[in-house]
């Protein structure tokens, strides 16, 4: 459990979701064996409902891991749509690959290998999405560039923000004060509207304005 919602409360969502295709699910499965941090298909629902509502067609994504969340943004976006996945790890990278060419959306994920915010930077034009899931001492450093590479209108949602309660508390880790930082920063800008979303670990949901 998240340690966000009440336990009872967050089994029962989870119960209302829908069975997801074969390759979400062993994604899924992957992830818990392997305790690989996926968004989970609470937050898949999500960033895929925020995605087609504001018709993204362009989508970067900080930190993809074995593409859960990619997957997720590359069905909302359409066979038009182009999603950029970062990950660190080559072998990760390999993985979600396969993942994608099961799922039929290949054609639509460009796949970097490196740091995230270093291939952020150096991909030029505007974003109509940017999804935030990078290393959490990172967060701080990701709103700079994010509002530099999004379009006015565009959405910079971030993953974790809650992180298991631990922000609404004295910090005394690293991790936690980023977070801190970080969501602090997104209230002030006077470039965002932003909210934060209870829903799993916390999911910031800003508009560029």
């Amino acid at each position: 459990m998240s340690g966000i919602t009440e336990p009872a409360v967050e089994q029962y969502l989870n119960s209302l979701l829908p069975a997801r295709d074969a390759v979400l699910r062993e994604m899924e499965r992957y992830a818990a064996r392997h305790d690989v941090r996926i968004v989970g298909p609470a937050c898949g629902r999500a960033l895929f409902q925020l995605a087609r509502l504001m018709r993204a067609r362009r989508v970067f994504e900080l930190g993809s891991a074995i593409g859960y969340s990619t997957l997720w943004l590359a069905r909302a976006v359409g066979p038009r749509g182009l999603i950029y996945y970062t990950d660190s790890d080559p072998a990760n990278a390999r993985r979600a690959e396969t993942y994608f060419r099961r799922a039929g959306v290949r054609g639509r994920v460009r796949i970097l290998v490196g740091e995230a915010l270093e291939m952020l930077k150096r991909t030029g034009g505007r974003f109509d999405l940017i999804f935030n899931d990078v290393d959490k001492t990172q967060y701080p450093g990701v709103l700079r560039p994010a509002l530099a590479h999004l379009r006015v209108g565009g959405l910079l949602v971030s993953d974790n923000v809650l992180w298991r309660g631990r922000v609404a508390h004295a910090a005394h880790d690293a991790q936690t004060r980023a977070i801190q930082e970080f969501n602090s920063l997104l209230y002030q800008s006077p470039r965002l509207f932003s909210v934060i979303l209870p829903l799993r670990d916390g999911l910031s949901v800003c508009l560029k304005v």
